[in-house]
């Protein structure tokens, strides 16, 4: 599967996707709490980001452990999480009605809104398929409901996760510089790009690692 099907790509890697935000531009890639990949059937394992062209100040990604969220629950909410699947999606943001469709600065940035995959369904409490350990696994930016939940019911619930999860405690930040790299486990974090550097360049160069099937 092309992991980079939304992005346009450094000529001759079709395996590199470029995140750029030019000086005239206003909004950014990953510019709100999310996964990558969390939309996929098989989500992906990782990613890794090169900084090539930074702004003076500002453009730090922000990273939250979703296993660490999980930890801090309480044991009777955790044994109900464990019994639910979540609903990803990506037609709200890449496809032909989604957010970067009605973005008047997209700019060529996000392409392919034909390729937007089938929403995909997954545990909401995962294990991670090399320690074992059990991560909390549902983001805003792409789970959009909770299966066989109503809409309502799924925001309650996925509204005071969210909240849970973005307490300063469970955060880090990255702060970037030319030639930095950043390798991340998507499975275990939830990143957001922080969109502080209006009038500056910030050219960025991923390669997104594949992963394999989750236990259902």
């Amino acid at each position: 599967m092309d992991r980079n099907r939304f992005f346009k790509a450094v000529d001759g890697y079709p395996e590199i996707a470029v995140v750029l935000k030019e000086p005239n531009q206003t909004s950014n890639i990953g510019g709100g709490w999310h996964t990558d990949h969390s939309y996929d059937e098989v989500p992906a394992m990782g990613s890794i980001l090169l900084a090539r062209e930074v702004p003076p100040d500002g453009g730090d990604t922000l990273f939250i452990n979703m296993a660490a969220v999980f930890d801090s629950l309480s044991p009777g909410l955790q044994a109900t999480l464990e019994r639910l699947h979540a609903v990803h999606s990506a037609k709200h943001v890449f496809g032909h009605e989604g957010r970067w469709a009605r973005r008047a600065d997209a700019g060529g940035r996000i392409l392919n809104p034909d390729v937007v995959p089938e929403d995909a369904k997954h545990l909401i409490v995962i294990k991670h398929p090399k320690s074992g350990r059990k991560i909390l696994y549902v983001n805003p930016g792409f789970t959009v409901q909770i299966d066989g939940w109503t809409l309502a019911e799924s925001k309650a619930l996925l509204d005071y996760l969210y909240q849970e999860a973005m307490r300063p405690k469970f955060q880090c930040r990255f702060q970037w510089a030319k030639g930095s790299v950043a390798f991340w486990d998507n499975l275990m974090t939830w990143h957001y790009a922080l969109n502080d550097y209006h009038g500056y360049r910030r050219l960025m160069h991923r390669i997104t690692v594949a992963g394999q099937a989750l236990q259902h």
